[in-house]
């Protein structure tokens, strides 16, 4: 299975990210600078990570979305490779119209870090079909724009389709409906604001996220 891990200025997950593939899929992912206008042949994974590209300048993710490997990242997924963004990366997603929806300021305007709790509301697709509908999971989330804004039409036809994958169990920043990670209508790019890739293994203190990237090697390297 082949991944790559996009890298603009200002990631600061993009490693993170990068072992995670790797410890999942027993491969190094490819590290793939913003000014790229390729990505490597045969791609079935690509992450768009957390950090503050561009300084978060003008909106967060605004600058990224129009880095030149965005477009390689948008015909990519148009061609049904996944597609996973995490916080700043769900931001660049939103901001690239490769989710509908915005990231806007925290509700209470404070920055937000600490573990939350989430509950799986899709599992069927490829990001989350190692948990159980219904489940509560726990991952961390560090974030200042993080409230997911959509108008009523757009979140009810989210909800009626299925693509809300994760919903926050308390209030955490003001998120409509307490969404906290959705999909694209084809089901293989996810966004979301939590971090799985900081819980894979013990020492994080949780190993929930390693379900995620577990499921979702499997069921790439179940379609190659």
């Amino acid at each position: 299975m082949k991944s790559a891990v996009i890298v603009f200025p200002g990631s600061n997950c993009d490693r993170d990210l990068a072992l995670a593939f790797e410890t999942a899929s027993g491969v190094k992912p490819a590290m793939v600078w913003h000014r790229d206008t390729e990505l490597p042949d045969d791609i079935d994974l690509i992450g768009v990570p957390g950090g503050f590209s561009y300084g978060d300048y003008l909106r967060s993710g605004a600058m990224a979305a129009r880095s030149p490997v965005m477009q390689a990242v948008a015909r990519a997924a148009a061609r049904g490779v996944h597609v996973l963004g995490i916080c700043n990366g769900f931001q660049v997603l939103t901001e690239s119209g490769l989710l509908p929806g915005a990231l806007l300021r925290n509700g209470k305007g404070h920055f937000v870090c600490r573990d939350v709790a989430l509950t799986v509301e899709n599992t069927q697709s490829a990001f989350t079909s190692r948990y159980d509908a219904g489940e509560t999971i726990h991952y961390p989330v560090a974030h200042h724009d993080g409230n997911y804004f959509a108008d009523a039409q757009t979140l009810d036809r989210l909800e009626g389709e299925g693509r809300v994958a994760l919903r926050y169990a308390d209030a955490i920043n003001g998120s409509a409906r307490n969404i906290a990670g959705i999909l694209n209508e084809a089901g293989n790019v996810l966004g979301m604001m939590p971090h799985p890739e900081r819980v894979i293994e013990p020492a994080h203190g949780g190993t929930d996220g390693q379900r995620l990237f577990a499921g979702l090697v499997e069921g790439l390297m179940a379609r190659a």
